[in-house]
């Protein structure tokens, strides 16, 4: 991980190269290690750049890994691409698979069991984007490293 502090205002913002991507097998023991993968990523941020990480966007993040790792490993078969990285002030969590059709989050059902992920990440996720690549898709979610003030 690399840091290019950017501004000399003095601001709270943070503009950084600090990035990580990490290839995953694609079998469902991959999940808990995505998970511990992301928390990793999280405390090495604090540690060794100063940036500060709240408790709810070190669980959010691994939230939103586990369901994306999950997907990825569910609907699309071979390897899955983890990619983490700082962008402002948030997280990027990137998930790359073989899978070309993007996901469609479903309408709320509060009698459907399972199926949820999409909606989950959706809700807590500062900004949400899937993208077809030439080959498979990217999914990309951002959240906050701070709690919101209000």
């Amino acid at each position: 991980m690399e840091s290019v502090p950017v501004g000399e205002d003095g601001t709270a913002r943070y503009e950084q190269n600090i990035q990580n991507t990490v290839p995953l097998d694609g079998d469902r023991t991959c999940i808990g290690q995505a998970r511990h993968l992301a928390a990793d990523f999280l405390t090495r941020v604090q540690a060794e750049h100063g940036l500060p990480v709240c408790q709810r966007a070190m669980d959010l993040t691994q939230l939103v890994v586990s369901e994306l790792v999950t997907n990825a490993c569910k609907y699309a078969p071979g390897p899955v691409l983890m990619d983490l990285r700082i962008v402002g002030d948030t997280v990027e969590v990137v998930v790359w698979d073989s899978e070309p059709m993007l996901p469609l989050a479903r309408a709320a059902d509060v009698g459907r069991v399972g199926q949820h992920g999409l909606e989950i990440v959706m809700a807590v996720a500062q900004g949400f984007a899937a993208q077809r690549e030439p080959v498979g898709k990217r999914i990309i979610a951002r959240i906050a490293l701070l709690d919101d003030p209000e």
